[in-house]
């Protein structure tokens, strides 16, 4: 089962409880009940939310809690999408504040900690099966750094450093690091999302937000044409689900030349990152959207992209590069700091 070691301090101390994972996005909201014992986890319950239909975590949590058959859990680990703090966080895209002691407090557990999404999908990685990995490159790995890179409703980046004997997984903002136009495009497209904001980040492409941003900008500023059946769904669908489908069966010009676009964003992006990390070891790809273009990223165009440097083409063309397929790493993954990588 497991295909990276990851630092786990606590995996034989041998305490045996009930633990509450949680993997809160701006678009989904997932808790699950895990059992943890002679050092292994096993999932007991899961139930997925609408993030945006609740005003607040503790709603989320009171509802699944009351509706658990299993006994009370007595610690909570959550891996959200925000910067963690002390403990704390104010998610990035959801208006909610989380924090660990003011839970603690109110609700008895023996032990709240809380970690980034993207820090959760590393401690994912901890217990991945082969079938839950697609290998898209692979490359010549080295003992090295790892690197994650995951879009969703928003643009996750994480890492894995390499010490010696473990890997120890960290969170990264980098997501919302500024946007570097190279082409003619590429400055157009900069210029258009300025109406929107002054300062673009990756995340502003390199998200299901920004695959319409992208088709919207072909449509609008390079005469892309939409039809009527395509206008329809893209007012009664998810844009971003309706772009990528239709570009996948080529039955548009502007969503197949947006979701190009997309791809090779996300590539020049994933290069950046695999380079300030020199991650060696791999890229991971993961997040909701890699897997449902799964075709496009399988295509050389992803690869090519990544290549690119100025003088770094033989390390980059070196680097595996693996999609996430596993919809519940970052929540297994959660539950995996919470249960030995916290002492309890």
């Amino acid at each position: 089962m497991t295909r990276i070691p990851l630092y786990l301090p606590n995996k034989q101390n041998g305490k045996n409880v009930l633990l509450l994972a949680a993997d809160i996005g701006g678009t989904k909201t997932s808790l699950g009940t895990f059992k943890v014992e002679d050092a292994q986890i096993k999932l007991l319950r899961e139930q997925t939310f609408p993030s945006r239909d609740y005003l607040s975590f503790d709603q989320i949590l009171d509802e699944y809690l009351r509706n658990d058959v299993n006994s009370p859990p007595e610690v909570l680990s959550i891996g959200v999408a925000g910067p963690v703090v002390n403990n704390a966080v104010k998610l990035t895209n959801l208006s909610w504040n989380i924090d660990a002691k003011m839970l603690q407090q109110n609700s008895g557990w023996s032990k709240v900690c809380i970690l980034n999404d993207l820090e959760a999908m590393a401690y994912g990685l901890a217990g991945i099966a082969k079938d839950d990995l697609a290998t898209l490159y692979s490359g010549e790995p080295e003992a090295g750094n790892i690197a994650i890179l995951a879009p969703g409703t928003g643009l996750g980046e994480a890492g894995l450093f390499w010490d010696g004997k473990f890997y120890r997984p960290f969170a990264t903002e980098g997501g919302h690091s500024e946007f570097s136009p190279r082409t003619e495009t590429d400055i157009e497209l900069f210029h258009y999302l300025r109406n929107e904001s002054p300062l673009i980040s990756w995340e502003h492409l390199i998200s299901g937000a920004g695959i319409y941003r992208i088709y919207s900008f072909l449509r609008d500023v390079k005469g892309y044409k939409e039809p009527a059946w395509l206008s329809e769904k893209l007012t009664t669908e998810d844009p971003a689900a309706v772009v990528s489908h239709t570009a996948m069966r080529e039955l548009n010009d502007g969503c197949v030349k947006a979701m190009q676009l997309f791809v090779s964003y996300m590539a020049r992006e994933a290069t950046s990152l695999v380079l300030k990390l020199k991650a060696t070891g791999g890229l991971y790809l993961g997040g909701g959207i890699p897997p449902k273009i799964y075709p496009l990223l399988r295509d050389e165009l992803f690869r090519q992209q990544f290549i690119q440097s100025d003088r770094m083409e033989l390390l980059l063309q070196r680097i595996p590069i693996h999609l996430i397929l596993k919809n519940r790493t970052a929540l297994t993954g959660a539950a995996y700091y919470g249960a030995f990588g916290k002492e309890l």
